[in-house]
């Protein structure tokens, strides 16, 4: 019994309020039997000195409080009594999700703030700590394509190497074909029932063995969902142009160029959606809403119930009421 009301919480507490009328309810009752009580007067309370109360006298108040007992038990019912621990027990499904990342040298270009790279790695790990449910792993490419982190549900460990990305670590250039193959190579023997790729890039696929279009049929293959999103402001950003031994570059002002129509084919034939990224703000709103359409597979999915603990109050409300009543038309007949 400690047990069933440790377990109980209450989802109108508003309903409490009512027991504010207790304090008057009480007082009616005793301004009322003062009313009724009658005066004798006597010369001598000698002969009534060996009179006893009787039983019944003595629990005469025993009606008014199985009235307040039985007020209070609907006043709990009022309240809704829910099991705390009682939940329907449905197992969650996540999705196993490759993040694939453009590190190129263009990845430095400062349309961002302090970097597009940059930019990139702090969304990059807000998504991984709003995806407890999930896998996800992590593909860089530029000139060429490497498995950073593979599959994993420890997401410290994969933000840590995330903040660890850098420009530089593979050849220069851009592999949008073999970034998107190996990611899709990561997911396509997940038994998830969903797995995603989001590629991130700035720039037009210029090397590699294998074309952006047919790394997106291997997708599609697959059942991989790829989301794309390109990265640059619309016009010209200050972008490295020349690399010094010393780490040293040079910036100036070039054209950003996106393969848009390649990235957005890419989506829509494997199910996902192009975006554009102009700025921070816009990034994070980008990853906000691939969170939110991925999550809408795993809400459909996964749900609880709450157990409602009504019953036990009604019923004291009942017992109350229904000895109150036996009471009051048996023992206590002939009171007023």
């Amino acid at each position: 019994m400690i047990g069933f009301f440790y377990d109980i919480t209450f989802a109108n507490k508003e309903a409490f309020y009512y027991f504010f009328i207790f304090p008057m309810l009480i007082a009616w009752y005793i301004w009322r039997n003062k009313n009724q009580e009658g005066e004798f007067h006597y010369s001598s309370l000698q002969g009534l000195g060996k009179i006893r109360t009787s039983l019944k006298v003595r629990l005469r108040h025993s009606l008014f409080v199985l009235r307040l007992i039985c007020y209070a038990a609907l006043i709990c019912v009022l309240a809704k009594p829910q099991s705390r621990t009682d939940w329907k027990d449905v197992k969650a499904e996540g999705i196993d999700i490759v993040l694939c990342m453009d590190v190129s040298h263009s990845m430095l270009a400062k349309d961002f703030d302090p970097n597009r790279l940059e930019a990139a790695k702090e969304v990059a790990q807000e998504f991984v700590d709003a995806r407890p449910n999930d896998r996800i792993g992590l593909v860089v490419f530029s000139g060429e394509a490497f498995t950073q982190c593979p599959l994993t549900t420890d997401k410290n460990v994969l933000k840590n190497i995330i903040s660890q990305i850098k420009t530089g670590q593979l050849a220069d250039g851009t592999a949008i074909g073999l970034g998107l193959a190996d990611a899709v190579a990561r997911v396509k023997e997940s038994t998830a029932k969903s797995k995603v790729v989001i590629l991130l890039s700035d720039g037009v696929s210029n090397v590699g063995e294998i074309a952006p279009l047919t790394a997106g049929e291997i997708a599609k293959t697959f059942g991989v969902r790829i989301y794309t999103v390109g990265v640059g402001t619309m016009g010209k950003a200050l972008t490295p142009v020349a690399i010094y031994p010393n780490g040293q570059m040079e910036f100036d002002y070039m054209d950003v160029e996106i393969d848009e129509p390649v990235m957005t084919k890419i989506s829509n034939m494997t199910g996902g959606k192009y975006f554009r990224a102009t700025d921070n703000k816009s990034l994070k709103k980008v990853y906000t809403e691939i969170d939110k359409l991925e999550k809408t597979t795993i809400n459909e999915r996964n749900f609880s119930n709450k157990a409602e603990r009504f019953f036990f109050f009604a019923c004291a409300a009942a017992i109350a009421l229904l000895l109150e009543f036996i009471l009051k038309f048996t023992v206590y007949r002939s009171l007023p």
